[in-house]
């Protein structure tokens, strides 16, 4: 569904098969349909296009012979879990993995930072509840600056999308020391071009495909250097202000 995500989730599927050839790597079936409708704009007017195509679009992927389905859009997963339970085959959940991904590289907690549909919807802070995990959301003008970086990479402006993004993840530093989820595929392609430093972030795109280089290989292990254990110290107290200053790179 955003073409350029889906191009660094199967580039960061490849790095995170611990394989030594090609043949070690797994079969790989793509289904790329840029024409399903726009998840949050629905999710905002409350209607459930985007869930039949999506529906379709997986069950057309297990007739393939896919064994296991993985979506690198996680406002998609708002729909797929409607019929989760119904899907053939095995399907690798980007929130579950990335909320869990986030647990390790910081147990003190994560700010969220995800387009506007996926916010609305919940579907991230109730999954984190579920795991008693600390998940903080900006406030509405810097959600807006989220998405607007989303819709950026969409745009293919990549700079652009990177500063926006980069601004407003330096503000909630500034208010919390805690590493950003990016829960939408687009925002880790914005983080790349935001100058701030890789641990201050945690990707859905890299979490899901870690998922499923382990889903696919359980006895390989992860590949070194997976997940940070070094992550930003949460600093004490909490309000428009903090008691330090992030890091030298995140200034």
């Amino acid at each position: 569904m955003g073409p350029a995500a889906t191009a660094e989730f199967l580039r960061l599927l490849a790095v995170r098969v611990a394989a030594g050839s090609d043949r070690e790597h797994p079969r790989i079936l793509m289904l790329s349909e840029p024409g399903i409708p726009d998840r949050t704009a629905a999710l905002l007017r409350g209607d459930d296009a985007p869930l039949l195509p999506i529906r379709q679009a997986l069950f057309t992927l297990a007739d393939w012979g896919a064994e296991l389905l993985a979506v690198p859009c996680n406002t998609a997963h708002v729909y797929i879990d409607r019929f989760r339970d119904r899907l053939p085959v095995p399907l690798v959940h980007i929130v579950e993995a990335s909320v869990r991904a986030a647990e390790v590289a910081s147990p003190d907690g994560a700010w969220l930072t995800a387009t506007a549909g996926t916010v609305a919807d919940g579907i991230y802070q109730r999954y984190a509840q579920h795991r008693g995990y600390r998940l903080l959301l900006p406030d509405e003008a810097r959600r807006r600056r989220i998405h607007a970086a989303a819709v950026l990479v969409k745009a293919n402006r990549l700079p652009a999308a990177g500063a926006t993004l980069g601004s407003a993840v330096h503000e909630l530093l500034r208010i919390r020391c805690l590493p950003v989820i990016s829960a939408c595929t687009e925002l880790p392609l914005a983080y790349a071009h935001s100058g701030l430093p890789a641990r201050f972030q945690v990707s859905s795109v890299d979490a899901l495909a870690s998922a499923c280089a382990h889903a696919l290989y359980p006895d390989r292990g992860p590949v070194p250097g997976l997940l940070s254990s070094t992550a930003p110290r949460a600093v004490a107290g909490s309000g428009s202000g903090s008691t330090s200053d992030p890091p030298e790179g995140a200034r």
